[in-house]
């Protein structure tokens, strides 16, 4: 893992996006959904699907977007963002592949929460995991199967993913709270 010690050497998110879309293509079978994780992880599957559908156009892609908030095991400690939004998944999650797209994996409680909402929408096939980073620190046994980079970041600094006003995604590094 390579260690990030300052703002200055951030992984450029544009650049990751092309190398998560690169390797998720092995993983695309007839039936596939991509599903994004608010906020970053919907905004990476926002990307990622068109790019998936133009390099693998006999593949019938179709997006969602959870919300796992209130699937979270530490919601009565950190509550509802002001951004949330109810999850939108136009499809029948039975039997399908899901790759589900996050941006930056830490402790895996998030992902945890993304699969027990999935499950309460029906019984995927299977699930792939595909992150823009992996940050280390996993609290739980889940981890991605598919990270365009690994990536140590101190514990008392957070990796963060934004968004500007032309849709191009940049990480920025802050201290935890």
């Amino acid at each position: 893992m390579t260690t990030l010690l300052n703002p200055q050497q951030l992984p450029d998110a544009e650049s990751l996006l092309s190398i998560l879309a690169n390797e998720l293509i092995t993983y695309l079978k007839p039936n596939t959904a991509i599903v994004g994780i608010h906020s970053g992880g919907a905004w990476i599957a926002e990307q990622l699907t068109p790019l998936l559908r133009q390099s693998s156009p006999e593949h019938d892609l179709t997006l969602g977007v959870l919300d796992s908030s209130f699937y979270r095991d530490d919601y009565n400690q950190r509550g509802l963002h002001a951004e949330t939004r109810p999850s939108q998944i136009p499809f029948d999650v039975e039997g399908k592949h899901i790759l589900l797209i996050d941006d930056v994996f830490y402790t895996g409680r998030t992902i945890r929460a993304a699969m027990n909402e999935l499950f309460d929408y029906g019984r995927p096939a299977s699930i792939t995991l595909a992150v823009l980073v992996n940050r280390g620190g996993r609290e739980l046994p889940i981890c991605p199967q598919i990270a365009a980079l690994e990536l140590e970041v101190p514990q008392h600094q957070k990796l963060q993913l934004s968004r500007d006003g032309n849709n191009r995604l940049h990480f920025t590094l802050e201290e935890n709270a």
